[in-house]
C-alpha cells in the first residue's frame, strides 16, 4: 500500500514537472539570470549599507560631507537596482520552477543543504524586494518598523546567497561561459527559447529603470511614469515626503512666538526669524536626496550652522538637531562635527527666492551636503551642542 502510494505521488510530481518544463527553462538561463541577480543584489547591499551608516554612524567611522552629490548617486543606484531586481528575480524563479518537482526531493546531505539554501534565498529575496518597493511607494501596511527589518533581511539575504553559491558552485562553473560544452550542446530550439526569455527579462528591467530613473536623473523626468516622486512637482517646485499637517506642526511652525534655541556648553541664545534674517546669509546649491530614491538640486539661503554656533562660543562640535515635530524616528537627529564645520551646511530660511514653504520646513530647516533627506531636519526648533 505504501509503495503504491509512493509510486503514485512520484508519478504525479514528475507529470507536473514535465508540464511546466519549457525549452527556455535551462540551467544556462538560470546561471545567466543568477549572475545578473547577484550583481544587482551586491549593488543594493553596498549602497544600502552606506545609507544605514549615514543614518546610524558608528563612533569610529569617519564621515565626510563631500562630495555633496555622493548620497544622491548611491541612493539613486540603490533604488534603481532594487526595482530592476523585480523582473530579474521573477525570471530566475520562473527558470527553476520545474526543479521544485524533482523526485525524490532530498537525496542526501548535499541535497538537503541545497533545499535549505534555496528556501532561505527565495523567501528573503522576495520579502526584501517587496518591502523595498512598498517603502518607495510609502505604503506602510506592515506592523513593524521598516528600517531595522530591511537591514536585517539584507544580511540574511547576503548570507543565503553565499550559501547557495557554495552549494551550487560546481554547476555554476559548468554553465558560466557560453562556450562551455554543456552550453554549446544546446539544440537550436533551446537556444532561441533561452535567449527569448533573457531578452524578455532584460527588457522588463530596462523599462522599469527607464520609467523610474527620472525621479533622480533629472533629464529623464519626462518619462518617469512609474516614479512615485518627480522633480519639480510640489510646493516651490520641490517634492515633499512628509507635510506639516502629517507632522502635526502647522500651528507651532506658524506661531509668531517661535524661537530657535542654540544651546552651547556654557552659553545659549534664542533667535526669532527676524533675528536670523539679520545675520550674514549664505546661498548654497545642494540636493535633497531621500531614502526612497528621489532627489533634486535646489538653491537654499540661510545662516551657516558654524556661524550660529559661534554665537554661543562653540565650533566644530557634534550637535543635536530637534524639530517641532514631536513624533517620528527623525524628530531629533545628530549631526557630526565634520558636517557642522562644512561651509555648505546651512540653517535655511529660503528656498530659491522665496521663504520656505510650510511643507519644506518653515520657519527654518537644516540642509547639509551628503546627508539623507530624513536627516535634513525640518521645522527646526533647537540646536544643542553635544559634549
Amino acid at each position: 500500500m505504501t509503495d503504491r502510494l509512493s509510486h503514485r505521488v512520484e508519478a504525479l510530481v514528475r507529470a507536473a514537472g514535465h508540464r511546466v518544463s519549457t525549452p527556455g527553462r535551462r540551467t544556462r538561463t538560470t546561471v545567466v539570470l543568477g549572475r545578473a541577480l547577484g550583481i544587482l543584489m551586491l549593488v543594493c547591499f553596498a549602497t544600502g549599507l552606506y545609507s544605514h551608516v549615514l543614518q546610524n554612524p558608528p563612533s569610529w567611522f569617519p564621515l565626510s560631507p563631500q562630495p555633496a552629490q555622493l548620497y544622491r548617486f548611491t541612493q539613486g543606484a540603490h533604488v534603481l537596482a532594487g526595482l530592476a531586481l523585480v523582473p530579474v528575480l521573477l525570471g530566475k524563479l520562473w527558470s527553476v520552477f520545474p526543479r521544485l518537482f524533482s523526485w525524490p526531493p532530498i537525496t542526501g546531505l548535499l541535497s538537503l543543504f541545497e533545499r535549505i539554501s534555496v528556501a532561505l534565498l527565495v523567501s528573503s529575496a522576495l520579502l526584501e524586494v517587496a518591502l523595498g518597493v512598498m517603502n518607495i511607494a510609502q505604503w506602510y501596511v506592515f506592523p513593524f518598523s521598516f528600517r531595522p527589518v530591511h537591514f536585517a533581511l539584507a544580511w540574511l539575504l547576503i548570507g543565503s546567497i553565499l550559501l547557495h553559491v557554495a552549494v551550487k558552485l560546481p554547476l555554476i562553473m559548468t554553465y558560466w561561459r557560453r562556450t562551455a560544452p554543456a552550453v554549446t550542446s544546446e539544440s537550436a530550439e533551446e537556444r532561441v527559447s533561452r535567449r527569448g526569455a533573457l531578452i524578455a527579462v532584460g527588457a522588463a528591467a530596462g523599462l522599469i529603470v527607464a520609467t523610474t530613473a527620472g525621479q533622480t536623473v533629472t533629464p529623464l523626468r519626462s518619462i518617469a511614469f512609474l516614479a512615485p516622486r518627480r522633480p519639480y512637482v510640489g510646493p516651490q517646485n520641490l517634492p515633499v515626503n512628509r507635510t506639516a499637517a502629517e507632522a502635526g506642526v502647522v500651528d507651532t511652525a506658524r506661531d509668531p512666538g517661535w524661537r530657535l534655541s542654540v544651546v552651547g556648553t556654557s552659553k545659549s541664545i534664542e533667535l526669532s526669524r527676524d533675528d536670523l534674517l539679520e545675520l550674514p546669509q549664505t546661498t548654497v546649491e545642494l540636493p535633497i536626496a531621500c531614502v526612497e530614491g528621489w532627489s533634486q538640486e535646489a538653491t537654499w539661503r540661510g545662516v551657516r550652522l558654524r556661524d550660529l554656533l559661534r554665537l554661543v562660543d562653540e565650533r566644530d562640535v557634534d550637535v543635536q538637531l530637534k524639530s517641532l515635530q514631536v513624533r517620528g524616528a527623525f524628530a531629533s537627529t545628530k549631526m557630526q562635527a565634520a558636517y557642522v564645520a562644512d561651509p555648505s551646511t546651512v540653517a535655511a530660511l529660503f528656498l530659491g527666492d522665496e521663504a520656505l514653504d510650510l511643507d519644506h520646513g518653515f520657519p527654518i530647516r537644516m540642509i547639509a551636503p551628503g546627508r539623507p533627506g530624513v536627516l535634513q531636519t525640518k521645522w527646526l526648533s533647537r540646536i544643542e551642542v553635544l559634549s
